[in-house]
């Protein structure tokens, strides 16, 4: 039977199989292999006909993500907020760039509009190229609109805790009841609700993942060779190429298409900010290190 990993704890493995859910173990092959199955693979098992089974295979993966452990995913939705806690838009910028490099698709939602409207961010990425969404899951401003984006999609939800990620998906399905965390006004951050990667079931057809938040993304971006992260950055594709030097940083080099641009206004000064403060962080990084971010345990 081919099914998908909802669930991984401990050794087992929860997966759908059109609506029937068994609780596998994943054959010991996979161990010497040293390749773990993740949440979101599509794998074939073979029912013991008591609700159990074994992992047998791992079919292709689309895309897989360590940091958090999940793979397969066609929308990476990024929940932000205005309000209290504010999101720095380096951490959205910095989570889109993982995303773009596995050929994952970002949803900028922005939460809590009701309390704030940081409108000059959501120009910003829409300007970008990217679904970029004004959502209160308090008053329900923008949820039918996420709903009928991610219908039918397998999509993994991620945001700074505290911006309303739980409160979101409560909202598309009241019956998941996930758990909510408050928000410390002292500290304008929320407590980590979110204890493991789960998949769940919408009514639309779509799957999703609730994940931890944007540290959990932190390994995974300093995996990228400095001079591949300007494709990271889709808005810049229309001047790559077109610098006076081939191997041009569009840090503050000489006759650089990407700082014309920004000097025009073609690009926003935000979105190359995170992108020179990523450049320098992936300069930093010996290759011995960048090349061992990537778990061996991945397939």
């Amino acid at each position: 039977m081919e099914g998908i990993i909802f669930k991984a704890l401990s050794g087992f493995y929860y997966v759908d199989c059109g609506g029937e859910l068994l609780t596998c173990r994943a054959r010991g092959k996979f161990r010497h292999e040293k390749v773990s199955p993740l949440v979101g693979d599509r794998v074939n098992v073979v029912p013991q006909g008591d609700g159990t089974g074994t992992v047998d295979a791992i079919l292709p993966r689309k895309n897989q993500f360590w940091r958090p452990a999940v793979a397969n995913i066609d929308y990476l939705v990024v929940v932000a907020s205005g309000a209290v806690p504010v999101t720095d838009p380096f951490l959205i910028d910095r989570v889109v760039a993982v995303a773009e490099r596995q050929g994952c698709e970002s949803v900028i939602c922005f939460n809590k509009w009701d309390l704030e409207q940081p409108q000059a961010l959501y120009e910003t990425y829409r300007a970008a190229g990217f679904p970029t969404l004004r959502v209160s899951a308090e008053t329900g401003e923008g949820l039918e609109e996420l709903s009928t984006l991610i219908a039918g999609k397998v999509c993994a939800f991620t945001g700074n805790s505290g911006v309303g990620k739980s409160s979101i998906l409560n909202a598309l399905e009241p019956a998941f009841h996930l758990q909510v965390g408050d928000v410390s006004e002292k500290l304008g951050r929320g407590r980590h609700t979110t204890r493991h990667v789960e998949l769940f079931r919408l009514k639309n057809g779509a799957v999703i993942a609730d994940t931890p938040g944007f540290a959990s993304f932190e390994e995974e971006g300093v995996g990228c060779p400095p001079e591949e992260l300007q494709y990271a950055f889709r808005e810049f594709s229309p001047y790559l190429g077109q610098c006076r030097f081939l191997d041009c940083a569009h840090v503050k080099e000489q006759g650089c298409a990407i700082l014309e641009a920004l000097s025009q206004g073609k690009l926003s000064q935000t979105r190359h900010d995170s992108y020179v403060r990523l450049y320098r962080q992936a300069r930093e990084i010996p290759e011995w290190q960048r090349r061992s971010a990537k778990d061996p345990r991945t397939k």
